[in-house]
């Protein structure tokens, strides 16, 4: 019996989610990219000052290795042989920053938490500094904030131009990516500090630190990251595709303590450990970029929005580095194998989408859980004119106005509830078009469709709201894990493992759910322009640049 369910299955494939409030461990068939079995893990997040953010490297890693093996118990159960799991493939919350000692294996210091990557239940926030960075977020508490001193002295001492570090890797010089953190972590750690002096110490983003422990820790483990991890931490050049000596001496960071750069697909090494003991680990994506490869962004012109707290949207621009003259990010999507071309994308963020919905349920009280507002908007089926500017620290991509703050506009006596439920719930969907106007400017390839993911998509209201906004279809594939599928993707595409066909005519075609434009183009086209001038009205409510306006 179970021999022939073992051939129906094909190899299976697994894949290590982690992300800043949980980890989890997903088996997917390699044939048909079906999610088979999984476990989850809550994380704990650890405050030990007001803003910041830290999470135990050790607690991530032990619950990494429950998931794998509870995944496996529940895999006997079904009867699933796991000697079928031909490989492993890691996704990971990029820009939280671990720096560990490489002769006890024993963490430094704590993981010094990026703000987050919106994933279904994420929180997201972000420091901004300059005027391009990514989205901020709502919650204080997830603002990292001990890097901004860091920050201003770095920024005054910047060579040449302000376009050094952008020129380089992409990104702006902001408190969100890693080089900034492992600044910090050399200039106020004192064992970091000796642990480099000593040649004792390794640094790396959460994918390092757990492929090097998963490999064997301090007997051997393998110190790598992957292309997209590492153009995420401000050191790397992405178009020389390594870390960059102009960059490390700029951050004052030593280059012996940073991992080696792979592909995105690759054999790193093998589980030295645990119920998958000599499985490959051969997969390795930010979770951004891994949500790209899940939902076959491979064409030149392909975005997906992920929505959460916050939303992120990616848009594959193909082998060459499109630069943003809008605020947006360049970064690496994949490289799918150490022979095959490295793939850019350009990423924007909308700070305040699932925030919004929390923000009404937990500050005003008109919904008690989340999920009620469908059934509000559901009721009247339009704003009824009025429009909901979540500006709550101020206005990011594409506007970069600090002086921005929340409002509610266009009320009249007959404004209900429901109707502020129906324009929050457009705030997301005009706040998405924004984003993807600037990326269609940046990259002159209008949108034929957007693929999207993340826990807000299972409201359809929001769907087909964000389809007539945007006036192209929303696609949504049936199976939600496209961040962990993107990990066993590539793991399974691997040379040396070779189980999952990455060829165009081999995909599996998924499932999907299509949301089609409803309304008239220039009814959409109203709608838009409105919000923009309720986006006008939002400006200029803080005259002084004081503390609490979330943009130092």
């Amino acid at each position: 019996m179970a021999a022939a369910k073992k051939a129906v299955l094909g190899p299976l494939v697994g894949a290590v989610d982690q992300g800043t409030s949980s980890t989890r461990f997903l088996v997917f068939n390699s044939k048909t990219a079906e999610l088979l079995s999984h476990h989850q893990v809550e994380i704990k997040q650890e405050f030990p000052r007001e803003g910041w953010v830290e999470q135990d490297p050790k607690e991530i890693l032990h619950s990494v290795y429950e998931c794998i093996e509870k995944t496996c118990e529940k895999l006997g159960q079904l009867n699933i042989d796991i000697s079928n799991i031909k490989a492993i493939g890691v996704s990971n919350q990029r820009e939280t920053t671990v720096v560990w000692d490489k002769l006890t294996g024993e963490p430094l210091y704590n993981a010094v938490a990026a703000p987050v990557s919106p994933g279904p239940s994420d929180p997201v926030a972000v420091v901004p500094s300059g005027s391009s960075v990514p989205a901020a977020g709502a919650a204080s508490v997830w603002l990292d904030l001990r890097t901004q001193s860091t920050v201003e002295s770095l920024s005054k001492r910047i060579p040449g131009n302000n376009n050094f570090v952008k020129s380089k890797t992409g990104l702006p010089l902001s408190t969100y990516f890693s080089a900034v953190k492992l600044r910090w972590l050399l200039d106020n750690v004192r064992k970091v500090q000796k642990a480099v002096e000593e040649d004792r110490a390794l640094f790396g983003t959460v994918d390092s630190w757990l492929i090097w422990s998963l490999t064997g820790g301090a007997s051997g483990g393998v110190h790598c990251t992957d292309v997209t991890n590492a153009s995420r931490t401000m050191l790397f050049n992405i178009h020389s595709l390594e870390w960059d000596k102009e960059l490390c001496e700029f951050f004052e960071i030593p280059m012996k303590i940073l991992p080696n750069v792979r592909s995105s697909s690759e054999i790193y090494g093998l589980m030295k450990a645990g119920a998958l003991e000599g499985v490959p680990i051969s997969g390795c994506l930010g979770d951004q970029s891994a949500a790209l490869v899940g939902q076959m962004c491979f064409q030149d012109g392909q975005a997906k929005n992920t929505y959460g707290t916050g939303c992120f949207l990616l848009c594959n621009t193909g082998r060459k580095c499109v630069f943003s003259e809008h605020g947006l990010l360049t970064t690496v999507a994949y490289k799918l194998g150490r022979d095959k071309p490295v793939y850019y994308a350009l990423e924007g963020s909308v700070a305040i989408a699932g925030a919004v919905i929390r923000w009404l349920r937990d500050n005003l009280g008109i919904i008690k859980t989340s999920e009620e507002i469908e059934n509000l908007a559901k009721e009247v089926g339009t704003s009824y004119g009025c429009y909901f500017v979540p500006a709550f620290s101020g206005l990011y991509a594409p506007y970069w106005e600090p002086s921005a703050r929340g409002i509610i506009c266009g009320l009249t006596q007959f404004t209900n509830k429901c109707h502020i439920a129906f324009a929050a719930l457009e705030a997301v969907c005009f706040q998405t078009r924004e984003i993807l106007d600037a990326m269609n400017r940046d990259c002159g390839i209008p949108l034929s469709h957007l693929q999207v993911d993340g826990g807000m998509t299972n409201n359809k209201i929001l769907m087909q709201l964000q389809a007539d906004i945007l006036y192209i279809p929303v696609v949504k594939p049936s199976m939600p894990e496209t961040t962990a599928l993107g990990a066993a993707m590539a793991a399974g595409a691997a040379e040396g493992v070779g189980v999952w066909s990455l060829e165009p005519e081999d995909l599996s075609a998924v499932t999907m759910e299509r949301f089609e434009p409803q309304i008239n183009a220039e009814e959409s086209e109203i709608r838009y322009s409105t919000w923009k001038k309720a986006v006008m009205k939002s400006m200029g409510w803080v005259t002084t640049q004081s503390s609490e306006s979330g943009m130092p």
